[in-house]
Protein backbone atom coordinates (compact mmCIF):
# COMPACT_ATOMS: atom_id res chain seq x y z
CA UNK A 1 0.00 0.00 0.00
CA UNK A 2 0.93 3.70 -0.75
CA UNK A 3 2.14 5.75 2.34
CA UNK A 4 -0.83 7.74 3.82
CA UNK A 5 -0.43 11.94 3.95
CA UNK A 6 0.38 12.29 7.50
CA UNK A 7 0.72 16.29 7.53
CA UNK A 8 -1.87 18.93 7.52
CA UNK A 9 -4.12 16.45 9.07
CA UNK A 10 -5.95 18.21 11.61
CA UNK A 11 -6.04 21.44 9.24
CA UNK A 12 -7.76 19.89 6.75
CA UNK A 13 -9.92 18.29 8.93
CA UNK A 14 -11.39 21.27 10.44
CA UNK A 15 -11.64 22.32 7.02
CA UNK A 16 -14.27 20.10 5.95
CA UNK A 17 -15.87 20.24 8.98
CA UNK A 18 -16.90 24.08 8.49
CA UNK A 19 -19.98 25.40 7.73
CA UNK A 20 -20.94 26.78 4.61
CA UNK A 21 -17.17 26.96 3.70
CA UNK A 22 -16.48 25.73 -0.32
CA UNK A 23 -13.36 23.64 -0.38
CA UNK A 24 -9.95 24.56 -1.18
CA UNK A 25 -9.96 23.55 -4.99
CA UNK A 26 -6.81 22.89 -6.50
CA UNK A 27 -5.88 21.05 -9.86
CA UNK A 28 -4.33 18.07 -9.77
CA UNK A 29 -1.45 16.48 -11.96
CA UNK A 30 -3.62 15.93 -15.02
CA UNK A 31 -1.31 13.12 -16.70
CA UNK A 32 -1.94 10.69 -13.47
CA UNK A 33 -5.70 11.53 -13.68
CA UNK A 34 -5.58 10.78 -17.47
CA UNK A 35 -4.78 7.30 -17.30
CA UNK A 36 -7.52 4.73 -17.37
CA UNK A 37 -7.46 1.32 -15.98
CA UNK A 38 -7.23 -1.18 -19.03
CA UNK A 39 -10.51 -2.26 -20.37
CA UNK A 40 -10.81 -5.31 -18.45
CA UNK A 41 -10.74 -3.48 -14.97
CA UNK A 42 -13.43 -1.32 -15.83
CA UNK A 43 -16.85 -1.76 -14.31
CA UNK A 44 -19.28 -3.94 -16.24
CA UNK A 45 -22.38 -2.96 -15.11
CA UNK A 46 -25.52 -4.92 -14.74
CA UNK A 47 -28.48 -2.36 -15.21
CA UNK A 48 -31.81 -3.01 -14.65
CA UNK A 49 -34.88 -0.81 -15.07
CA UNK A 50 -35.87 0.02 -12.10
CA UNK A 51 -39.81 1.34 -12.26
CA UNK A 52 -40.08 4.49 -9.86
CA UNK A 53 -43.55 5.49 -8.98
CA UNK A 54 -43.67 9.03 -7.20
CA UNK A 55 -47.10 9.43 -6.68
CA UNK A 56 -47.52 8.49 -2.99
CA UNK A 57 -50.13 5.45 -2.56
CA UNK A 58 -51.42 5.21 1.12
CA UNK A 59 -50.98 2.05 2.74
CA UNK A 60 -50.90 1.24 6.49
CA UNK A 61 -48.84 2.85 9.31
CA UNK A 62 -47.70 0.00 10.84
CA UNK A 63 -46.51 -2.95 7.90
CA UNK A 64 -46.90 -6.61 8.69
CA UNK A 65 -43.84 -8.18 10.25
CA UNK A 66 -44.14 -11.23 9.18
CA UNK A 67 -44.08 -9.97 5.69
CA UNK A 68 -41.37 -7.19 5.70
CA UNK A 69 -39.52 -10.62 6.58
CA UNK A 70 -40.28 -12.29 3.64
CA UNK A 71 -39.70 -9.36 1.50
CA UNK A 72 -36.27 -9.11 3.07
CA UNK A 73 -35.67 -12.73 2.32
CA UNK A 74 -36.71 -12.83 -1.31
CA UNK A 75 -34.61 -10.06 -1.92
CA UNK A 76 -31.59 -11.98 -0.53
CA UNK A 77 -32.22 -14.56 -2.83
CA UNK A 78 -32.00 -12.51 -5.78
CA UNK A 79 -29.53 -10.82 -5.29
CA UNK A 80 -27.81 -13.99 -5.05
CA UNK A 81 -28.36 -15.36 -7.85
CA UNK A 82 -28.85 -12.11 -10.26
CA UNK A 83 -24.78 -12.44 -10.66
CA UNK A 84 -24.67 -16.14 -10.72
CA UNK A 85 -24.00 -16.46 -14.28
CA UNK A 86 -21.27 -14.07 -14.77
CA UNK A 87 -18.38 -15.67 -12.23
CA UNK A 88 -16.71 -18.09 -14.20
CA UNK A 89 -16.42 -15.32 -17.50
CA UNK A 90 -14.44 -13.37 -14.57
CA UNK A 91 -12.70 -16.16 -13.32
CA UNK A 92 -11.56 -16.52 -16.53
CA UNK A 93 -10.59 -13.15 -17.39
CA UNK A 94 -8.00 -12.94 -14.33
CA UNK A 95 -6.69 -16.23 -14.53
CA UNK A 96 -3.70 -14.73 -17.18
CA UNK A 97 -3.06 -12.22 -14.62
CA UNK A 98 -1.54 -14.38 -12.04
CA UNK A 99 -3.18 -12.95 -8.92
CA UNK A 100 -4.27 -16.84 -7.44
CA UNK A 101 -1.83 -16.06 -4.43
CA UNK A 102 -3.98 -12.85 -3.67
CA UNK A 103 -7.58 -14.84 -3.12
CA UNK A 104 -7.37 -14.91 0.75
CA UNK A 105 -6.60 -11.19 0.85
CA UNK A 106 -9.81 -10.06 -1.15
CA UNK A 107 -12.64 -12.21 0.34
CA UNK A 108 -11.94 -15.77 -0.76
CA UNK A 109 -13.44 -16.95 2.35
CA UNK A 110 -16.59 -15.08 1.69
CA UNK A 111 -16.83 -15.71 -1.95
CA UNK A 112 -16.41 -19.95 -1.29
CA UNK A 113 -18.97 -19.54 1.60
CA UNK A 114 -21.46 -17.31 -0.70
CA UNK A 115 -20.71 -20.07 -3.38
CA UNK A 116 -22.02 -22.39 -1.00
CA UNK A 117 -25.03 -21.12 0.15
CA UNK A 118 -25.73 -20.67 -3.72
CA UNK A 119 -25.71 -24.43 -4.36
CA UNK A 120 -28.47 -24.93 -1.16
CA UNK A 121 -30.52 -22.09 -2.45
CA UNK A 122 -31.42 -24.31 -5.35
CA UNK A 123 -32.95 -27.31 -2.80
CA UNK A 124 -34.63 -25.10 -0.96
CA UNK A 125 -38.53 -23.93 -0.86
CA UNK A 126 -40.11 -21.19 -2.86
CA UNK A 127 -39.15 -17.23 -1.97
CA UNK A 128 -42.91 -16.96 -0.76
CA UNK A 129 -43.59 -19.70 1.36
CA UNK A 130 -43.15 -19.67 5.43
CA UNK A 131 -39.79 -21.69 5.16
CA UNK A 132 -38.36 -18.89 2.98
CA UNK A 133 -39.22 -16.54 5.47
CA UNK A 134 -37.33 -18.12 8.04
CA UNK A 135 -33.82 -16.75 6.01
CA UNK A 136 -34.38 -13.26 7.47
CA UNK A 137 -33.68 -12.95 11.37
CA UNK A 138 -34.94 -9.87 12.27
CA UNK A 139 -33.69 -7.61 15.30
CA UNK A 140 -34.35 -8.80 18.51
CA UNK A 141 -33.82 -5.47 21.25
CA UNK A 142 -35.54 -7.71 24.13
CA UNK A 143 -32.02 -7.94 25.63
CA UNK A 144 -28.77 -5.91 25.37
CA UNK A 145 -26.46 -6.57 22.29
CA UNK A 146 -23.37 -8.79 22.59
CA UNK A 147 -20.27 -7.91 21.75
CA UNK A 148 -18.79 -10.01 18.86
CA UNK A 149 -15.40 -9.18 17.51
CA UNK A 150 -13.84 -5.33 16.31
CA UNK A 151 -10.91 -3.96 15.23
CA UNK A 152 -8.37 -1.93 17.82
CA UNK A 153 -4.78 -2.50 17.27
CA UNK A 154 -5.36 -1.45 13.45
CA UNK A 155 -5.92 2.29 14.44
CA UNK A 156 -2.98 2.44 16.80
CA UNK A 157 -0.47 2.65 14.30
CA UNK A 158 -0.78 6.75 13.99
CA UNK A 159 -1.23 8.96 16.59
CA UNK A 160 -5.24 9.91 17.07
CA UNK A 161 -6.67 7.83 14.86
CA UNK A 162 -9.99 7.77 15.40
CA UNK A 163 -12.98 6.49 13.19
CA UNK A 164 -15.55 8.35 10.75
CA UNK A 165 -18.43 5.98 10.35
CA UNK A 166 -18.64 2.43 8.83
CA UNK A 167 -20.54 0.64 6.56
CA UNK A 168 -21.95 -3.06 5.38
CA UNK A 169 -21.69 -3.65 1.94
CA UNK A 170 -25.18 -4.41 0.06
CA UNK A 171 -24.89 -8.27 0.08
CA UNK A 172 -23.17 -8.28 3.63
CA UNK A 173 -19.96 -10.39 2.67
CA UNK A 174 -17.98 -7.18 3.76
CA UNK A 175 -17.61 -3.82 5.65
CA UNK A 176 -16.02 -0.78 5.06
CA UNK A 177 -14.43 1.73 7.63
CA UNK A 178 -12.84 5.50 7.34
CA UNK A 179 -10.46 6.57 9.56
CA UNK A 180 -8.56 9.62 10.53
CA UNK A 181 -5.81 8.33 8.22
CA UNK A 182 -7.58 9.00 5.48
CA UNK A 183 -8.11 5.07 4.62
CA UNK A 184 -10.79 3.19 3.64
CA UNK A 185 -10.54 -0.63 5.37
CA UNK A 186 -12.68 -3.28 4.08
CA UNK A 187 -12.84 -6.20 6.46
CA UNK A 188 -14.96 -9.44 5.47
CA UNK A 189 -17.43 -10.69 7.39
CA UNK A 190 -15.88 -13.21 10.33
CA UNK A 191 -16.33 -16.95 9.06
CA UNK A 192 -16.90 -18.14 12.22
CA UNK A 193 -20.27 -16.25 11.78
CA UNK A 194 -21.58 -18.86 9.22
CA UNK A 195 -20.75 -21.45 11.35
CA UNK A 196 -21.93 -20.14 14.79
CA UNK A 197 -18.39 -21.12 15.81
CA UNK A 198 -18.79 -18.15 17.98
CA UNK A 199 -16.51 -19.06 20.58
CA UNK A 200 -13.80 -19.10 17.58
CA UNK A 201 -13.65 -15.21 16.65
CA UNK A 202 -10.42 -13.32 17.10
CA UNK A 203 -9.99 -9.39 16.36
CA UNK A 204 -10.37 -8.68 12.74
CA UNK A 205 -7.59 -7.60 10.28
CA UNK A 206 -8.83 -5.86 7.08
CA UNK A 207 -7.87 -7.40 4.40
CA UNK A 208 -7.66 -4.63 1.55
CA UNK A 209 -6.86 -1.35 2.13
CA UNK A 210 -6.97 1.95 -0.04
CA UNK A 211 -5.45 5.20 0.97
CA UNK A 212 -7.18 8.80 -0.34
CA UNK A 213 -4.29 12.07 -0.64
CA UNK A 214 -6.24 13.86 2.00
CA UNK A 215 -9.17 13.83 4.55
CA UNK A 216 -12.34 11.82 2.66
CA UNK A 217 -15.67 13.66 2.61
CA UNK A 218 -17.63 10.69 1.77
CA UNK A 219 -17.99 7.32 0.32
CA UNK A 220 -20.23 4.71 -0.50
CA UNK A 221 -20.83 1.35 -2.21
CA UNK A 222 -22.04 0.27 -5.20
CA UNK A 223 -25.99 -0.35 -4.29
CA UNK A 224 -26.13 -3.95 -7.09
CA UNK A 225 -22.54 -4.95 -5.13
CA UNK A 226 -22.32 -8.97 -4.54
CA UNK A 227 -19.06 -10.88 -4.21
CA UNK A 228 -20.30 -13.79 -6.74
CA UNK A 229 -19.71 -10.96 -9.41
CA UNK A 230 -16.07 -9.13 -8.51
CA UNK A 231 -17.19 -6.98 -11.31
CA UNK A 232 -19.60 -5.66 -9.47
CA UNK A 233 -17.52 -4.64 -6.17
CA UNK A 234 -16.61 -1.42 -6.05
CA UNK A 235 -16.42 1.85 -3.72
CA UNK A 236 -16.75 5.35 -4.15
CA UNK A 237 -14.77 7.79 -2.50
CA UNK A 238 -14.41 11.59 -2.26
CA UNK A 239 -11.62 13.63 -0.44
CA UNK A 240 -10.49 17.18 -0.23
CA UNK A 241 -8.43 18.12 -3.60
CA UNK A 242 -9.04 15.20 -5.82
CA UNK A 243 -11.79 13.89 -8.12
CA UNK A 244 -13.79 10.72 -7.25
CA UNK A 245 -12.34 7.57 -7.33
CA UNK A 246 -13.68 4.33 -7.89
CA UNK A 247 -11.97 1.74 -6.10
CA UNK A 248 -11.88 -2.20 -6.93
CA UNK A 249 -13.91 -4.09 -3.76
CA UNK A 250 -11.95 -7.10 -4.53
CA UNK A 251 -8.27 -6.28 -5.13
CA UNK A 252 -7.79 -2.46 -3.74
CA UNK A 253 -6.76 -1.01 -7.11
CA UNK A 254 -8.25 2.39 -8.43
CA UNK A 255 -10.43 1.60 -11.40
CA UNK A 256 -11.82 4.82 -12.34
CA UNK A 257 -12.01 8.79 -11.46
CA UNK A 258 -14.87 10.99 -12.26
CA UNK A 259 -13.37 14.45 -12.05
CA UNK A 260 -15.93 17.95 -11.43
CA UNK A 261 -14.98 20.73 -12.49
CA UNK A 262 -15.68 24.03 -11.55
CA UNK A 263 -17.19 26.94 -13.55
CA UNK A 264 -13.45 28.18 -13.69
CA UNK A 265 -12.81 24.79 -15.32
CA UNK A 266 -10.58 24.00 -11.84
CA UNK A 267 -10.96 20.44 -10.51
CA UNK A 268 -13.39 20.53 -7.29
CA UNK A 269 -13.75 17.95 -4.83
CA UNK A 270 -17.56 16.41 -3.97
CA UNK A 271 -18.77 16.64 -0.14
CA UNK A 272 -21.04 14.32 -0.46
CA UNK A 273 -21.64 11.02 -2.86
CA UNK A 274 -24.56 8.42 -3.40
CA UNK A 275 -25.46 6.08 -6.35
CA UNK A 276 -28.80 5.48 -7.93
CA UNK A 277 -30.79 2.97 -6.74
CA UNK A 278 -30.10 1.05 -9.70
CA UNK A 279 -26.44 1.89 -10.00
CA UNK A 280 -26.60 3.72 -13.38
CA UNK A 281 -25.55 7.02 -11.94
CA UNK A 282 -23.36 8.33 -9.04
CA UNK A 283 -24.66 11.92 -7.57
CA UNK A 284 -22.17 14.28 -5.98
CA UNK A 285 -22.63 17.38 -3.76
CA UNK A 286 -21.24 20.46 -3.98
CA UNK A 287 -22.00 24.01 -3.16
CA UNK A 288 -25.49 24.79 -4.17
CA UNK A 289 -24.96 22.27 -7.07
CA UNK A 290 -25.15 18.33 -7.63
CA UNK A 291 -23.45 16.80 -10.66
CA UNK A 292 -24.47 13.27 -12.49
CA UNK A 293 -21.75 11.63 -13.59
CA UNK A 294 -22.79 8.06 -15.34
CA UNK A 295 -21.01 5.51 -13.65
CA UNK A 296 -20.17 3.23 -16.76
CA UNK A 297 -18.64 6.68 -18.31
CA UNK A 298 -15.71 7.93 -16.13
CA UNK A 299 -14.17 11.25 -17.13
CA UNK A 300 -15.20 14.94 -16.77
CA UNK A 301 -18.56 14.62 -18.50
CA UNK A 302 -21.84 15.06 -16.27
CA UNK A 303 -24.86 16.90 -15.84
CA UNK A 304 -24.92 19.89 -13.92
CA UNK A 305 -28.18 20.51 -11.48
CA UNK A 306 -28.36 23.43 -9.69
CA UNK A 307 -29.87 24.05 -6.58
CA UNK A 308 -29.93 27.54 -6.22
CA UNK A 309 -31.71 29.24 -9.14
CA UNK A 310 -32.16 32.80 -9.71
CA UNK A 311 -31.70 33.27 -5.75
CA UNK A 312 -34.62 30.68 -5.16
CA UNK A 313 -33.57 27.47 -3.86
CA UNK A 314 -31.54 25.25 -1.76
CA UNK A 315 -28.34 27.12 -0.16
CA UNK A 316 -24.83 25.77 1.32
CA UNK A 317 -22.72 23.27 0.33
CA UNK A 318 -24.78 19.76 -0.43
CA UNK A 319 -22.97 17.64 2.30
CA UNK A 320 -25.72 14.28 1.99
CA UNK A 321 -27.62 12.58 -0.45
CA UNK A 322 -29.97 9.83 -0.23
CA UNK A 323 -32.65 7.96 -2.55
CA UNK A 324 -36.12 6.85 -1.92
CA UNK A 325 -36.31 3.24 -2.88
CA UNK A 326 -39.93 3.56 -3.61
CA UNK A 327 -40.50 7.16 -5.66
CA UNK A 328 -38.52 8.56 -8.42
CA UNK A 329 -37.00 11.51 -6.10
CA UNK A 330 -33.90 11.73 -4.19
CA UNK A 331 -33.06 14.55 -0.68
CA UNK A 332 -30.25 16.79 -0.54
CA UNK A 333 -29.16 18.05 3.20
CA UNK A 334 -26.99 20.79 2.79
CA UNK A 335 -24.43 22.73 5.88
CA UNK A 336 -27.23 25.99 5.63
CA UNK A 337 -29.96 23.24 7.45
CA UNK A 338 -32.07 22.69 4.60
CA UNK A 339 -33.40 19.79 3.07
CA UNK A 340 -34.51 19.96 -0.08
CA UNK A 341 -36.62 16.94 -2.10
CA UNK A 342 -35.97 16.47 -6.00
CA UNK A 343 -37.08 14.58 -9.07
CA UNK A 344 -34.86 12.03 -10.69
CA UNK A 345 -35.79 12.53 -13.95
CA UNK A 346 -34.48 16.26 -14.03
CA UNK A 347 -33.25 17.27 -10.87
CA UNK A 348 -36.44 19.83 -10.74
CA UNK A 349 -37.09 20.83 -6.88
CA UNK A 350 -40.25 19.26 -5.75
CA UNK A 351 -39.97 20.60 -1.73
CA UNK A 352 -37.95 22.84 0.25
CA UNK A 353 -38.60 21.50 4.08
CA UNK A 354 -38.75 24.42 6.68
CA UNK A 355 -35.40 24.90 8.61
CA UNK A 356 -35.43 22.78 12.16
CA UNK A 357 -32.28 21.83 12.29
CA UNK A 358 -29.89 23.59 14.48
CA UNK A 359 -26.31 22.76 12.58
CA UNK A 360 -25.79 21.53 9.25
CA UNK A 361 -27.12 18.55 7.98
CA UNK A 362 -24.78 15.70 8.30
CA UNK A 363 -27.27 12.42 7.55
CA UNK A 364 -30.58 12.12 6.33
CA UNK A 365 -32.06 8.78 5.20
CA UNK A 366 -34.93 7.08 3.45
CA UNK A 367 -37.86 4.69 5.50
CA UNK A 368 -38.06 1.51 3.20
CA UNK A 369 -41.64 2.87 2.08
CA UNK A 370 -40.46 5.95 0.79
CA UNK A 371 -43.41 7.75 2.87
CA UNK A 372 -40.93 8.97 5.66
CA UNK A 373 -37.44 10.67 5.70
CA UNK A 374 -34.74 11.09 8.65
CA UNK A 375 -32.83 13.68 9.18
CA UNK A 376 -29.94 14.85 11.77
CA UNK A 377 -27.04 17.62 11.87
CA UNK A 378 -24.00 18.77 13.54
CA UNK A 379 -23.98 20.01 17.42
CA UNK A 380 -28.03 19.01 17.06
CA UNK A 381 -29.52 16.51 19.57
CA UNK A 382 -32.40 15.57 17.26
CA UNK A 383 -33.20 13.27 15.02
CA UNK A 384 -36.35 14.49 12.65
CA UNK A 385 -38.52 12.17 11.17
CA UNK A 386 -40.39 14.20 8.02
CA UNK A 387 -44.43 12.55 6.53
CA UNK A 388 -43.25 13.29 3.04
CA UNK A 389 -47.17 11.99 2.33
CA UNK A 390 -47.53 16.23 4.20
CA UNK A 391 -44.33 17.60 3.16
CA UNK A 392 -42.79 19.95 6.28
CA UNK A 393 -45.04 18.49 8.65
CA UNK A 394 -42.54 16.42 11.31
CA UNK A 395 -43.90 13.40 12.35
CA UNK A 396 -41.59 12.77 15.81
CA UNK A 397 -38.06 13.34 17.03
CA UNK A 398 -35.54 11.28 18.34
CA UNK A 399 -33.08 13.13 21.13
CA UNK A 400 -29.03 12.15 20.95
CA UNK A 401 -25.99 13.87 22.85
CA UNK A 402 -24.32 15.48 19.34
CA UNK A 403 -22.30 18.17 20.45
CA UNK A 404 -19.65 18.48 18.24
CA UNK A 405 -19.81 18.95 13.81
CA UNK A 406 -18.32 15.38 13.79
CA UNK A 407 -20.78 13.13 11.58
CA UNK A 408 -22.44 11.00 13.80
CA UNK A 409 -24.16 8.52 11.43
CA UNK A 410 -28.10 6.63 11.86
CA UNK A 411 -29.28 3.22 10.32
CA UNK A 412 -32.22 1.69 10.07
CA UNK A 413 -33.22 -2.30 10.01
CA UNK A 414 -34.40 -3.50 6.91
CA UNK A 415 -38.36 -3.37 7.87
CA UNK A 416 -37.80 0.08 8.86
CA UNK A 417 -38.95 -0.62 12.33
CA UNK A 418 -35.73 0.32 14.46
CA UNK A 419 -33.67 3.08 13.83
CA UNK A 420 -30.39 3.45 15.46
CA UNK A 421 -27.89 5.48 16.20
CA UNK A 422 -24.60 6.72 18.52
CA UNK A 423 -23.90 9.83 20.37
CA UNK A 424 -20.82 11.53 21.41
CA UNK A 425 -20.72 9.55 24.55
CA UNK A 426 -20.61 6.61 23.39
CA UNK A 427 -24.32 5.18 23.58
CA UNK A 428 -25.90 3.52 21.43
CA UNK A 429 -29.87 4.15 20.89
CA UNK A 430 -32.44 2.02 19.49
CA UNK A 431 -36.09 3.65 18.76
CA UNK A 432 -39.07 1.65 17.60
CA UNK A 433 -40.75 3.86 14.80
CA UNK A 434 -43.73 1.62 14.76
CA UNK A 435 -44.49 3.44 18.67
CA UNK A 436 -45.02 7.07 17.74
CA UNK A 437 -48.80 8.27 17.45
CA UNK A 438 -49.41 8.31 13.80
CA UNK A 439 -51.22 11.97 14.21
CA UNK A 440 -48.18 14.09 13.96
CA UNK A 441 -48.17 16.14 16.83
CA UNK A 442 -44.21 16.31 17.03
CA UNK A 443 -43.98 14.27 20.53
CA UNK A 444 -40.34 13.46 21.25
CA UNK A 445 -40.16 9.63 20.73
CA UNK A 446 -38.37 7.57 23.48
CA UNK A 447 -35.93 4.99 22.73
CA UNK A 448 -36.39 1.33 23.34
CA UNK A 449 -32.84 0.51 24.36
CA UNK A 450 -30.12 2.03 25.55
CA UNK A 451 -26.36 0.87 25.82
CA UNK A 452 -22.74 1.55 26.43
CA UNK A 453 -21.06 0.21 23.09
CA UNK A 454 -17.76 2.23 23.38
CA UNK A 455 -16.12 5.21 25.94
CA UNK A 456 -15.76 7.45 23.49
CA UNK A 457 -17.83 8.86 20.42
CA UNK A 458 -19.82 6.44 18.63
CA UNK A 459 -20.20 8.09 15.07
CA UNK A 460 -21.21 5.08 13.09
CA UNK A 461 -24.04 2.34 12.91
CA UNK A 462 -24.78 0.25 10.43
CA UNK A 463 -27.08 -2.43 10.12
CA UNK A 464 -26.40 -6.22 8.40
CA UNK A 465 -28.31 -6.27 4.98
CA UNK A 466 -29.75 -9.36 6.37
CA UNK A 467 -28.47 -10.53 9.54
CA UNK A 468 -28.94 -9.56 13.48
CA UNK A 469 -25.70 -8.25 13.25
CA UNK A 470 -24.64 -4.25 13.36
CA UNK A 471 -21.53 -2.32 13.29
CA UNK A 472 -20.24 0.24 15.13
CA UNK A 473 -17.17 3.31 15.21
CA UNK A 474 -16.11 5.10 17.54
CA UNK A 475 -13.54 7.70 18.04
CA UNK A 476 -12.81 11.79 18.01
CA UNK A 477 -10.81 14.69 17.45
CA UNK A 478 -8.18 15.05 20.48
CA UNK A 479 -7.72 18.97 21.12
CA UNK A 480 -4.21 19.71 23.08
CA UNK A 481 -4.18 22.56 25.50
CA UNK A 482 -0.77 23.97 27.16
CA UNK A 483 0.66 22.27 30.12
CA UNK A 484 0.70 23.87 33.71
CA UNK A 485 3.33 22.15 34.58
CA UNK A 486 6.85 24.59 35.64
CA UNK A 487 8.65 21.40 33.80
CA UNK A 488 7.25 21.81 30.39
CA UNK A 489 8.74 23.59 27.27
CA UNK A 490 7.18 25.28 24.48
CA UNK A 491 8.78 22.95 22.11
CA UNK A 492 8.27 19.91 23.78
CA UNK A 493 5.10 17.52 22.78
CA UNK A 494 4.82 16.67 26.49
CA UNK A 495 3.64 20.57 27.27
CA UNK A 496 0.18 19.80 25.34
CA UNK A 497 -2.07 17.62 27.26
CA UNK A 498 -5.66 16.16 26.62
CA UNK A 499 -8.67 17.40 28.74
CA UNK A 500 -10.08 13.95 29.17
CA UNK A 501 -10.51 12.25 32.47
CA UNK A 502 -7.67 10.08 31.99
CA UNK A 503 -9.38 7.11 29.90
CA UNK A 504 -7.53 6.08 26.46
CA UNK A 505 -9.02 7.13 23.08
CA UNK A 506 -11.56 4.30 21.93
CA UNK A 507 -10.73 3.61 18.37
CA UNK A 508 -12.76 0.94 17.48
CA UNK A 509 -14.71 -1.28 15.04
CA UNK A 510 -16.98 -3.24 16.55
CA UNK A 511 -19.55 -5.92 15.78
CA UNK A 512 -22.65 -6.62 17.57
CA UNK A 513 -24.97 -9.81 18.10
CA UNK A 514 -28.74 -8.22 18.05
CA UNK A 515 -30.68 -11.47 17.19
CA UNK A 516 -32.04 -14.21 19.67
CA UNK A 517 -29.52 -16.06 21.69
CA UNK A 518 -30.82 -20.07 21.29
CA UNK A 519 -28.36 -21.28 19.74
CA UNK A 520 -25.70 -24.03 21.38
CA UNK A 521 -22.92 -22.08 19.97
CA UNK A 522 -24.11 -18.90 21.38
CA UNK A 523 -21.88 -16.19 22.97
CA UNK A 524 -21.38 -17.52 26.21
CA UNK A 525 -21.70 -13.89 27.40
CA UNK A 526 -25.09 -13.21 28.59
CA UNK A 527 -24.69 -10.05 30.85
CA UNK A 528 -24.97 -6.96 29.84
CA UNK A 529 -21.86 -5.48 27.26
CA UNK A 530 -19.25 -4.51 29.08
CA UNK A 531 -17.06 -1.32 27.99
CA UNK A 532 -14.87 -1.30 25.25
CA UNK A 533 -11.34 -1.36 26.39
CA UNK A 534 -8.73 -0.85 23.52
Amino acid sequence: MSGVAQSGEGAAGQEAEADGEPPHEALVQGALEEEEEPAAKQPRLQQEDVALDFPMIEIAHEPSEEKSKSQDAAGVEEEVSYHQTDEPVHVAEHAEMERDNEWHQNGAESREMLEQTEENTADEPEKNSPEAEQHYQGLDFRQNPQMLTGSWAEYTHSAENYLRGCKWAPDGSCIVSNSADNVLRVYNLPAELYSSQWDLLSEMSPVLKMAEGDTIYDYCWFPKMTSTDPDTCFIASSSRDNPVHIWDAFYGDLRASFRPYNHLDELTAAHSLCFSPDGSQLYCGFDKIVRVFHTDRPGRDCEQRPTMVKKRGQTGIISCIAFSQCHSMYACGSYSRSVGLYSCDDGSLLALLPTRHHGGLTHLLFSPNGYHLYTGGRKDSEILCWDLRDPGQVLFSMQRNVNTNQRIYFDLDQSGRYLLSGDTDGVVSVWDTLTALPDGNEEILKPLLQFQAHTDCTNGISVHPFMPLMASSSGQRKFFWPSDSEDSTSDSEEGNVMPTNGDRPDNALVLWWAGPVASTNEIRQEEEPAVIDS
